[in-house]
């Protein structure tokens, strides 16, 4: 996991090279079409198996993962790298506080306090340190942590009806693919050389070795710990900042970071205890 993390991190660092010159659209529709050939690659299933009755679940699953996506990257277009990836990293927040509504009926003081946190670090994170101008895509990258934790919540509700996990994912890069790709003669592009390949590249292959790693981390490690090794990404993102881009977050972007890492972490150890009984 925590190779996944620094490859998720590198990703970033593509992202943020290649929004330079390509826009969102086509930066998302590379990053999932290498997904798709991967998966196809690695699942290795026969054609009958990406039938599925759930289809209708499925696109639901695949429109909010697109439009996090979407949200993602151009937050890290326009913030500090280890910002927009600490506001994607919001989701389990976001999917606690959706579980904590779902059935409010049940007391969970534990959680409210992990959720109030977690709030409390994303204000220490933006405030006073944002211009005025960023403020959008600090909500932006905020809503691509909504996004992602709708996402899971969907992707937890499928996993209970047997879907297996490379059809979801199979789905959600292949819709990605296909809306971005309807979408990308609409966007302006650079003349294809060597400078302009290289960002597309370097963001499909650590994507595609975050997945892979993140995958083999999950299949064969403790749940819990790879979970929470997932916050090294936040970490790798803020050393690649600074001596790649040249971006020095302040003490109190660091404490905020740090506040949404545990907040977390915390919700994650409650939703955990709360699936044991």
């Amino acid at each position: 996991m925590l190779v996944a993390g620094l490859n998720f991190a590198l990703m970033g660092l593509f992202v943020k090279w290649g929004a330079a010159q390509f826009g969102t659209t086509a930066l998302v529709f590379y990053r999932s079409l290498f997904g798709m050939l991967f998966l196809i690659v690695v699942a290795r299933q026969p054609l009958s198996a990406y039938a599925t009755p759930h289809w209708r679940r499925h696109l639901g699953r695949s429109i909010s993962g697109l439009v996090s996506l979407w949200m993602y990257f151009v937050a890290i277009a326009h913030l500090p790298l280890a910002t927009a990836v600490t506001l994607n990293y919001t989701s389990p927040l976001f999917l606690a506080a959706y579980l904590r509504m779902a059935h409010p009926e049940e007391p969970r003081p534990g959680l409210l306090i992990f959720l109030l946190t977690g709030f409390f670090g994303i204000a220490l994170l933006l405030h006073p340190h944002l211009s005025p101008g960023q403020w959008p895509y600090a909500l932006i990258g905020l809503g691509s942590g909504l996004g992602a934790g709708i996402s899971y919540a969907q992707v937890r509700a499928m996993s209970r009806l047997g879907e297996p996990d490379w059809r979801v994912v199979f789905y959600f890069t292949g819709l990605s693919t296909l809306i971005t790709g309807i979408l990308l003669p609409f966007e302006s592009a650079p003349e294809w050389n060597l400078s302009t390949i290289l960002p597309l590249a370097g963001l499909g292959l650590f994507a595609t070795l975050g997945q892979l790693t993140m995958t083999r981390a999950y299949r064969t490690g403790i749940t819990l710990v790879v979970a929470n090794l997932a916050y090294a990404t936040i970490v790798f993102s803020s050393l690649l900042g600074i001596l790649w881009l040249d971006e020095h977050p302040s003490p109190e972007t660091w404490t905020g970071m740090a506040v949404v890492i545990l907040a977390g972490v915390g919700a994650g150890l409650w939703r955990a205890r709360e699936s044991a009984t």
